[in-house]
């Protein structure tokens, strides 16, 4: 059955203006107490797994991410599945509310070899990056997975700050484009009309993530978002400003661009395929469009943290996530873009809509349109992020 229009979306509870500078906060807090000390090595910092003997696991993720009974909301039915069939009894926790938040939970004990509690989290692409970067993620064993080996779409594999993939496995995928409200303008079709086309004046809203907004744009300049130079970043940072500087941009959002967008109070914006899927099931005028220059593509990744003592227990439920049945369960709750192939298939015996539906199931041909934002060392994410803050306004 179709999930109704929730509330709050997991992806919108990502981000926003205070939380970008609160990254900065968190980035200069590393820096000051030493990001080499907090550093850490495969041969440094050894992990024991007790798979073996302890059949548990601790399951940390956003809200809303998991399928739950219509019911009976505390039945999940793909994870007691779970349960059932490997004997893993799971610690399933909604605990993660914010990226740079949950960073702020655990980084004193990753940077100190010392265990979390939790043996699977779900992180974004960039906090994803920037713990792989300090070493604080352990590697999985690319033979327990051969569901993942098989069915991992092919754009989500070899990603810059995974290029092996046997450190971060996609939960789901989402775009970053543009959205429009049909009732009270025309199409939009690329990101420089969004940026100057002068009925939008004012009517218009960006995102305060940094990855989204700055990829979408380099892409308008004909750059590549997974591979670009400071130069670049500068040039369409310029862009971007000028946009805000003549009052096109109304401001910067997390998701609380939804309501405004869907009551025609802004009539485009830059958003996310997750927002514009569920309020086009109420409003059938609320579109989202993958620019003429392409889309960003962003993934929540699942990943087993350095003193996390039930590693193999983590790579049979990641693993079992990628069965295509399995991911269509939770596709037909979640309405992200599933990461798994022949899941397509699957949702046809649950929900044919859903199947064809192509912010769910892009086609190789969207796909090949999207991008994945660059992994940044500790100093251009610090220096980028800066400059988009000061643009921004935060």
């Amino acid at each position: 059955m179709r999930t109704p229009l929730r509330p709050l979306t997991r992806r919108g509870l990502l981000t926003g203006a205070l939380g970008s500078a609160a990254l900065l906060a968190a980035g200069g807090s590393l820096a000051g107490c030493g990001t080499r000390a907090a550093t850490q090595t495969e041969a440094g910092c050894v992990s024991e797994d007790l798979s073996g003997t302890e059949k548990t696991l601790t399951f940390s993720n956003w809200p809303q991410y998991m399928d739950v009974d219509d019911a009976d909301t505390a039945k999940r039915p793909t994870l007691d599945a779970f349960v059932a069939k490997s004997g893993i009894r799971v610690t399933y926790t909604e605990d993660i509310n914010d990226n740079r938040e949950f960073f702020g939970k655990v980084q004193h004990q990753l940077a100190g070899c010392q265990p979390t509690g939790r043996d699977i989290m779900v992180l974004s692409d960039w906090l994803a990056a920037r713990m792989i970067r300090l070493g604080w993620i352990q590697k999985l064993d690319k033979s327990k997975l051969p569901n993942v080996q098989a069915n991992l779409l092919p754009s989500l594999r070899n990603r810059s700050f995974d290029p092996s993939d046997h450190l971060a496995v996609p939960w789901q995928s989402g775009l970053a484009g543009l959205a429009y409200n049909g009732r009270v303008t025309k199409e939009i079709r690329t990101v420089d009309e969004l940026l100057i086309r002068p009925d939008l004046k004012g009517r218009v809203t960006a995102l305060a993530e940094m990855s989204d907004t700055m990829g979408l744009l380099l892409q308008s300049n004909g750059h590549d978002p997974a591979y670009f130079s400071n130069a670049q970043f500068d040039e369409a940072l310029a862009k971007l400003k000028k946009a805000v500087d003549s009052g096109q941009i109304r401001r910067f959002t997390g998701n609380d661009y939804a309501p405004a967008l869907a009551k025609g109070d802004i009539a485009a914006c830059i958003g996310w395929s997750g927002d514009a899927i569920q309020l086009g099931f109420e409003d059938d005028k609320i579109k989202f469009v993958v620019p003429e220059s392409g889309a960003m593509l962003w993934s929540d990744n699942m990943l087993v943290p350095n003193r996390a003592t039930h590693k193999g227990n983590a790579e049979q439920l990641v693993d079992y996530y990628y069965q295509p049945a399995v991911a269509a369960r939770l596709a037909a709750y979640v309405n992200y873009i599933c990461p798994v192939q022949g899941a397509q298939a699957e949702m046809e015996k649950i929900d044919p809509a859903l199947a064809a539906h192509p912010l769910i199931f892009p086609d190789a041909a969207m796909l090949a349109r999207t991008a994945v934002f660059m992994a940044l060392d500790e100093k251009q994410e610090r220096e980028y992020e800066s400059k988009f803050q000061r643009v921004i306004g935060a």
